[in-house]
């Protein structure tokens, strides 16, 4: 799985920007805003990749600190250029990190978000677990994910962009169809919706919600450590 996606790293980020025509950075805004009212200080960044979601949440939240990890070298250090051009390494550190195994000790975020992430969670119940395990008793934790639409003309058009028109534009761009193949067929599998929000109970949130956004093709997540 690292190896996969430290070879799309390079054309990651456009072509996030470019499959989904932009809109992702509108709905990472969104995600982040969750958080607002709690005012998190040191907020936890699963699947940091690039560091898109810990950037846009230092801009939004200015907390203390964010620390980022992921498991692929490549975005990593694609990230900490970004954040250096930005003026946010004080802020903003990342570090290579499993989502089944965090090295933090418990209680130690204030909030916690993972953005595009979850789905590619080798197990998932474990993953949000170990989230759980670091957050603070009462923190947040945001989950941004894709979803698939309920209604019949915009659920055909969403197949299709994904089976078909995503993979091979992907292809063409990155050179690299397989691995996005990869992450459409994970996205397809994700137990989304109520599902989703299930298993955030079953392994320990409360105030658990989902909340669909751009008719239905990504989902905001959220619940807290009780």
């Amino acid at each position: 799985m690292a190896e996969m996606f430290d070879r799309i790293a390079p054309k990651y980020d456009f072509m996030n920007r470019f499959l989904s025509a932009g809109i992702d950075v509108s709905w990472r805004k969104k995600a982040i805003k969750r958080l607002k009212a709690d005012n998190p200080k040191t907020i936890l960044d699963i699947a940091t990749g690039t560091g898109d979601m810990a950037i846009l949440a230092c801009r939004i939240l200015n907390p203390d600190k964010i620390e980022g990890i992921d498991i692929s070298v490549q975005m990593l250090d694609l990230g900490k250029k970004k954040i250096e051009k930005e003026g946010l390494s004080n802020k903003i550190r990342l570090q290579i990190g499993d989502s089944e195994a965090i090295n933090f000790a418990p209680d130690s975020f204030d909030g916690g978000m993972v953005a595009f992430g979850v789905r590619n969670f080798e197990n998932l119940e474990k993953g949000l677990t170990e989230i759980y395990r670091v957050l603070k008793p009462g923190a947040q934790l945001v989950v941004l994910e894709f979803s698939k639409p309920k209604t019949w003309g915009m659920k055909s058009l969403y197949n299709l962009y994904m089976k078909i028109v995503a993979p091979k534009m992907a292809g063409w761009v990155s050179q690299n169809k397989e691995a996005y193949d990869y992450l459409c067929e994970s996205a397809k599998a994700f137990p989304e919706r109520q599902e989703f929000v299930n298993i955030l109970n079953k392994t320990g949130f409360s105030d658990t919600s989902f909340k669909p956004l751009s008719l239905g093709i990504c989902c905001i997540y959220t619940g807290r450590k009780k």
